[in-house]
């Protein structure tokens, strides 16, 4: 301890408590430091990547085109095909029910431009189910609808 100027004053011998500083890690080590200029780059460009990537997707169409040959639904359900049948009629707009041998097909959408084909094909005690949307043709109703009435019938 000094005195100066009246007053205690700790001096510290710095020889004595000298401390032995790390080495900062370097890129590519996973513990990297974020004043490695690497990294300052990716950082900067992260929020560009993303910005851009949001603008892309809102340009771009609503999904990847499907491909009409395919069907856009193909599921089983323990219910008949009459069941299913009434259920839809009673749940979408404008479906149109014919029979073709075993099978019930639903035409759903406007008479003039039909927007989903609806296969029942008899399985066991259940049904199978299949759902054709042509290329072309409106999403009237929204697909969303009709994948949701499609669940609450085949349940």
């Amino acid at each position: 301890m000094a005195l100066l100027h009246g007053a205690l004053i700790a001096k510290q011998d710095v020889a004595l408590n000298r401390v032995a500083l790390r080495p900062r890690p370097k890129f590519p080590c996973t513990t990297g430091d974020v004043d490695d200029r690497t990294m300052k780059k990716l950082l900067l460009l992260t929020p560009v990547v993303a910005v851009m990537a949001s603008l892309a997707a809102c340009g771009s169409s609503s999904g990847p085109a499907r491909d009409a040959s395919q069907p856009m639904m193909y599921v089983s359900s323990q219910r008949a095909p009459a069941y299913i049948a009434d259920c839809l009629e009673g749940r979408l707009p404008r479906v149109r029910v014919s029979h073709v041998g075993a099978a019930t097909e639903l035409a759903v959408g406007a008479d003039s431009n039909n927007s989903y084909f609806v296969t029942l094909t008899p399985l066991n005690a259940g049904s199978v189910i299949k759902v054709m949307h042509p290329a072309n043709a409106p999403d009237d109703p929204p697909e969303a609808e009709l994948r949701f009435d499609i669940a609450r019938c085949a349940t």
